[in-house]
């Protein structure tokens, strides 16, 4: 199938669609690196680089090709853009441009995904934005439903939550059920931290160079799943600590953070050791636990963990390991930024993707859905909501 990735970022979601044997003709994503970084990965898809909004017809961009899905994620940093409406209205945000990009190519389907806090949002007269969100696809022609997916259950190191919307055309039957992917991986074999990445060149802090050979051969499943198509690995430069730091990372032991240090260890103000900051973060600094799937990687993963084993945080190339991004997928843009620089670093770019695998899974089940859509009667859900719309109409 062809689909258009909009919010791409450096391309997860692209990636799992193409593992399925999909391809993307067109992706939009507005940050300058992430966009660098999916034109390195992904060559045969066409790229706009900057503000959606500015997109005036999707159409011109793929021409006659048949578009059968649009996926990506919308910003879920708060919805607003401008002026006094609701901000806590998908309707006020830049969701609505995932809805015009769908609504001006009428694929068969589409996949949208969103942080879990979004299902217990309200605007600011009580309506459930989960809800607003159903309303705006049902009223351009497409059946909607939700579902909350964790990363593990789909062979991703990694226990991260995400919600996702799947659509198809109205005169589809939808069945949430049987199109929804059911989780491949058993709670008792899902991929650990450790086996993700324990094959990995073992660099200290300030250690390891931007191309490096594998050191020994890989171990599991997972790891040669990785390795495919790739001969060095890249992207595996250790951030540089000060001793102090590096101190503090001893005593941290499996599931601690920086919580639970002494205060001999705890954080100081910046600018001056010598004074303590008083504020602790429960997620600094946290040492994951080696045979556990790794917590959620986030946006700001390169301080928020310490390696299983290593005194230091996560490498790049670890982040992405944790991510199921293969080790052929190369990260452009600079290791990490300061607050001030406006481009998203590596690290930032691996945490905001979808996981790969994840990504794969949805693409797998929506296909196959698809194929036999026939089959299929509309789930009560369904019913309800269509009945709803005949209501609101009447």
């Amino acid at each position: 199938m062809n689909v258009v990735d909009l919010f791409a970022g450096c391309g997860g979601m692209s990636l799992g669609f193409h593992l399925a044997g999909n391809k993307t003709l067109l992706a939009s994503e507005k940050d300058e690196w992430a966009s660098e970084t999916y034109k390195a990965n992904h060559s045969g898809t066409k790229v706009i680089t900057g503000d959606i909004c500015l997109v005036k017809d999707w159409r011109d961009h793929v021409g006659k090709k048949t578009v059968d899905g649009v996926i990506g994620g919308p910003p879920c940093q708060g919805f607003s853009l401008s002026g006094n409406r609701d901000k806590s209205d998908p309707r006020n945000s830049l969701f609505m441009e995932f809805i015009r990009c769908v609504k001006e190519l009428q694929p068969k389907f589409f996949v949208m995904e969103n942080v879990p806090g979004l299902l217990s949002m309200k605007t600011a007269k009580g309506q459930k934005v989960s809800e607003i969100i159903k309303a705006e696809f049902r009223a351009i022609g497409y059946k909607v439903a939700y579902d909350v997916l964790n990363a593990a259950d789909f062979g991703v190191p990694q226990t991260r939550e995400r919600v996702f919307f799947i659509g198809v055309k109205e005169d589809m039957p939808y069945c949430k059920s049987e199109i929804f992917p059911k989780p491949t991986t058993a709670l008792n074999r899902r991929v650990c931290a450790l086996d993700a990445i324990s094959d990995l060149p073992q660099v200290n802090s300030g250690e390891g160079e931007e191309s490096q050979e594998y050191p020994k051969a890989a171990s599991n499943k997972y790891q040669e799943w990785c390795r495919q198509n790739s001969k060095e690995v890249i992207n595996h430069v250790a951030m540089r600590h000060t001793q102090r730091i590096i101190e503090r990372f001893k005593v941290i032991q499996a599931g601690q953070s920086v919580a639970d240090v002494s205060e001999e260890h705890s954080a100081t103000k910046r600018g001056d050791p010598t004074i303590k900051s008083g504020k602790v973060f429960g997620q600094n600094n946290m040492r994951v636990h080696a045979h556990k799937p790794s917590p959620t990687v986030a946006a700001s993963f390169q301080s928020n963990f310490i390696h299983p084993k290593l005194d230091r945080n996560f490498t790049a190339r670890e982040g992405a390991r944790l991510q199921s991004f293969p080790d052929h997928y190369v990260f452009k843009g600079k290791r990490t930024t300061m607050s001030w620089e406006k481009n998203l670093s590596q690290y930032q770019q691996i945490g905001n993707a979808v996981p790969p695998l994840l990504a794969k899974a949805i693409a797998d089940s929506v296909m196959i859905y698809l194929k036999h859509a026939e089959k299929f009667d509309d789930d009560t859900e369904t019913v309800m909501a269509a009945q709803l719309d005949l209501d609101l109409k009447q």
